[in-house]
């Protein structure tokens, strides 16, 4: 399929939107999904419905470049959700995370609808109305799972417990890589005084060793970088305009010993961007990967960039008090 140089219009400060649709359409095995709904049976309107006959219009549009409007999607948004319900800029991060909930319980709701009336593929009828939610495609693409290992330091007895994500958020210092970053989310940390751990086999509260490691590494790896940081003295968030490199490649390290893929390659697909000083001012853009070139996405402005310009969007140097473009969630998607 010819990807298309589709710029959307914006509506109010809907940016934060636009840049995370136009980084979610160049993540092609979500794209591929959300198209393929597309040609299922006509469903009644909801989210996802007008999220897929927003990608189907980029995809068939016949221009090579041009402007969609994404008003209906929009309007949708604004009224399932009231966080949405108005004109103010809003955090990307929350709309990524609301919008992906949002379509897996669509899916799963769906496939309950399907049982209930014993339409299953196999032709049975599933009495099981008690057993978890099936998986979705958006949970095969996203979903990854951390393993939290607690090891007491009097009984040496290591106990572990899994946790499903569909994208990571890490914190971010300056002058680092986006490597630091993550193994500074999997850093060891001493449970102590207050915070000792209960050991079941010690019975009692115990000094402890407690990590967070990744056991299963998506397909599409979310990174979130924690940008904003709420500041005491001045009883708001402000930016955090470190420069934490992201690489073009990337392998994880802070993987668990009994990982099922550990040697996963990734390729970056999308950034997007935050320009501003914090995170409900300001703006929010998209670079993506289409085909072996680079585009950047501003609403209704798109432009082709070089590989090398994405090193712009790192961050600053100094934490001088100003403006900034800097990658703000990253999108990962495995060569596999």
């Amino acid at each position: 399929m010819c990807i298309r140089r589709v710029n959307y219009k914006t509506f109010g400060n809907t940016c934060y939107c636009n840049s995370v649709l136009q980084a979610l359409y160049f993540c092609r095995p979500f794209r591929d999904k959300v198209l393929a709904y597309k040609s299922q049976p006509r469903k009644k309107e909801n989210l996802l419905t007008c999220l897929a006959d927003l990608f189907h219009s980029i995809a068939t549009q016949k221009k090579k470049v041009g402007v969609i409007p994404p008003k209906k999607f929009i309007t949708r948004l604004r009224k399932e959700n009231e966080l949405f319900d108005n004109y103010m800029q809003q955090d990307a991060h929350e709309f990524l995370n609301y919008l992906l909930n949002t379509i897996a319980d669509i899916l799963q709701e769906e496939r309950k609808q399907e049982k209930q009336n014993g339409r299953l593929p196999n032709g049975n009828i599933d009495n099981e109305n008690n057993s978890p939610p099936d998986p979705t495609w958006v949970h095969e693409i996203f979903q990854g799972t951390l393993t939290n290992e607690t090891r007491c330091l009097t009984c040496e007895t290591v106990s572990s417990k899994d946790e499903d994500f569909l994208d990571l958020s890490v914190d971010v210092e300056q002058n680092t890589s986006i490597t630091h970053c993550l193994r500074g989310f999997s850093n060891t940390e001493t449970l102590c005084s207050e915070y000792k751990y209960y050991c079941e086999e010690c019975r009692s509260k115990q000094e402890a060793h407690k990590r967070m490691k990744v056991k299963k590494l998506p397909m599409i790896l979310a990174l979130h970088l924690k940008r904003f940081k709420y500041m005491d003295q001045l009883h708001r968030y402000t930016k955090l305009s470190y420069r934490v490199v992201f690489p073009l490649e990337l392998r994880l390290f802070n993987t668990s010993g009994d990982a099922t893929n550990p040697d996963r390659m990734y390729d970056l697909v999308a950034v997007v961007v935050h320009c501003g000083s914090g995170p409900n001012r300001g703006h929010y853009i998209a670079i993506v990967k289409s085909h072996d070139f680079w585009l950047l996405f501003d609403d209704d402005i798109v432009e082709k960039i070089d590989a090398q310009a994405i090193e712009e969007f790192y961050g600053l140097t100094s934490d001088i008090s100003k403006n900034s473009e800097s990658g703000y969630i990253l999108f990962y998607q495995s060569r596999d």
